[in-house]
């Protein structure tokens, strides 16, 4: 490998070269952005692709432990919904059931993630509804299949993934709002409706004019598609917390994004997931501050102050309806 490079273990380019993919000598560099695993741009004979491996231990600075195995599930997730809506996920170029890894195409030329669309200020309601409608078509396809029900039966992965570091560790920190919050664990862990991504996030949908790729599924679970729903939503709150005169817009991509989720999944079901949204966008909001994964980009004591304070109030003081949590931000948020 080439000079500093060298950073693909070997038993993965031993692989790689087996199959024919590269030779003695790949570019390989390793990519950024998640905590859960290790991810590499590699580059031999004129092609690129993405080697992922989950890792056993996360990149964050709390004890947190995951079973690596939720790497077949992510290239399960792939594999189904790239069936059903081709394109709206990266392609599988190489797997096997025996590693810890696998090789997809790489997104390249005009691709970039939506987080650093929306932290540079690009506040696209295309994207939103594009988002939105994806999302919905998933959600929709998927409900009351049993048969993916039985292939993606991850609920302990979920649990370590989601459950446990978000809303666990909180209601351990937050002894005023536990009950609340132990409460919406258990339902969320006992609600098995749909394909859920379990990431669905800015960070990994990458976007191109006309396109939106989905990206990390390795939280893939048949569960509570509120849960992809509030995790957006929270992100997009959050990215407001930190501009708040952009608020007014950042709402804008929240309605956009729940309209086009509506019109894909239709009524019936929208009205089932978005009832369970309020406490568990809550929930979500404070594990962004309390959890074993803060969000990064809010470092003022003053923000996660109202954070704490305003995701606490609304456990203690449930909100019914997703569209009051909504005004009941814009109206506390701090200037």
């Amino acid at each position: 490998m080439k000079s500093s490079d060298q950073i693909l273990p070997r038993e993965i380019l031993a692989e790689l070269q087996t199959a024919g993919l590269v030779g003695e000598s790949p570019l390989v560099h390793s990519l950024t952005g998640g905590v859960s695993g290790e991810i590499w741009r590699v580059e031999d004979g004129g092609q690129s692709f993405v080697v992922k491996r989950a890792l056993p231990k996360l990149k964050v600075a709390a004890n947190w432990q995951a079973d690596v195995r939720r790497n077949r599930y992510e290239q399960e997730y792939l594999r189904v919904v790239g069936e059903f809506l081709p394109g709206v996920v990266p392609r599988i170029l190489l797997a096997d059931p025996a590693w810890d890894f696998f090789v997809m195409e790489l997104l390249d030329g005009d691709f970039v993630d939506w987080k650093k669309a929306l932290l540079a200020g690009r506040l696209d309601l295309d994207v939103a509804n594009h988002a939105g409608g994806i999302l919905g078509r998933i959600h929709g396809w998927s409900w009351g299949n049993t048969d993916l029900a039985g292939r993606f039966d991850t609920g302990n992965f979920f649990r370590d993934l989601r459950i446990a570091p978000y809303l666990l560790t909180c209601a351990d920190k937050h002894p005023e709002c536990a009950s609340a919050i132990q409460a919406e664990a258990i339902r969320l862990a006992g609600t098995r409706r749909a394909l859920v991504h379990g990431d669905f996030s800015p960070k990994n949908l990458m976007v191109a004019p006309g396109r939106l790729v989905v990206l990390d599924c390795e939280v893939a679970w048949y569960g509570d598609p509120a849960f992809d729903v509030s995790f957006l939503i929270s992100h997009l709150l959050l990215k407001s917390l930190r501009c708040p005169r952009e608020v007014t817009s950042f709402l804008s991509l929240i309605n956009r994004f729940w309209r086009a989720y509506a019109d894909a999944i239709g009524e019936e079901k929208f009205s089932q997931v978005v009832k369970d949204c309020p406490r568990l966008l809550m929930c979500l909001l404070l594990a962004r501050v309390d959890g074993k994964s803060p969000v990064e980009y809010l470092n003022d004591d003053t923000k996660k102050k109202f954070l704490r304070d305003f995701a606490s109030r609304y456990l203690q003081n449930p909100v019914k309806e997703l569209s009051q949590c909504l005004s009941l931000w814009r109206d506390s948020l701090p200037s």
